[in-house]
């Protein structure tokens, strides 16, 4: 986001906000108090206690702006940034493949590897490949992901029923929100 600073300024009015206005205050020698003033003045004030005039919100009526040392402004901007992005959840897909005549026991070993996966809260993406004319077995492939999905609804929930995109069938499964106690 750019902001416009000192002589971007271009609007006659400003209102001025900031948490270091008492300490302006006493660089300027008059009281400075949140509020609206004209630009000109604002600009005097941060040039006699050697900092910017800062746009904050542009669209605000008037604008408001802060008076504050830019660079300082920009890092702690660009350091809140970061921190909100580091708390997002981030999702984790874990893809599980089967054939149409996947035996039993691949079968249990996927099937628990799917259970870690959700427990460790991933989502998993099942999905059954059909290689060429095993494509007439959709049917096998569709009983087979319903098993799969019986077998791991304890800690996971399909988002849709198995659906056929080209020659895969696909199920989605999302973890369910276990309650810590």
């Amino acid at each position: 986001m750019q902001f416009r600073v000192n002589d971007q300024i271009r609007i006659p009015e400003v209102r001025l906000v900031g948490d270091n206005l008492e300490e302006v205050s006493k660089i300027v020698g008059e009281p400075v108090e949140p509020g609206i003033y004209p630009t000109r003045k604002v600009r005097e004030w941060a040039d006699q206690s050697e900092l910017d005039v800062v746009e904050i919100s542009p669209n605000a009526n008037p604008p408001v702006v802060r008076i504050v040392d830019f660079n300082k402004f920009v890092y702690e901007r660009k350091k809140k940034e970061k921190e909100i992005k580091s708390k997002a959840a981030k999702t984790v897909i874990k893809e599980i493949r089967f054939g149409p005549n996947t035996d039993d026991h691949d079968f249990e070993f996927k099937s628990r590897h799917a259970k870690t996966f959700l427990e460790e809260g991933a989502k998993v993406k099942a999905y059954v490949q059909f290689k060429g004319r095993a494509i007439v077995f959709k049917e096998r492939g569709e009983l087979l992901l319903l098993k799969f999905l019986k077998e791991l609804e304890e800690v996971g929930a399909p988002e849709a029923m198995p659906k056929m995109e080209g020659r895969r069938m696909i199920v989605m499964i999302s973890p369910k929100k276990v309650v810590k106690k």
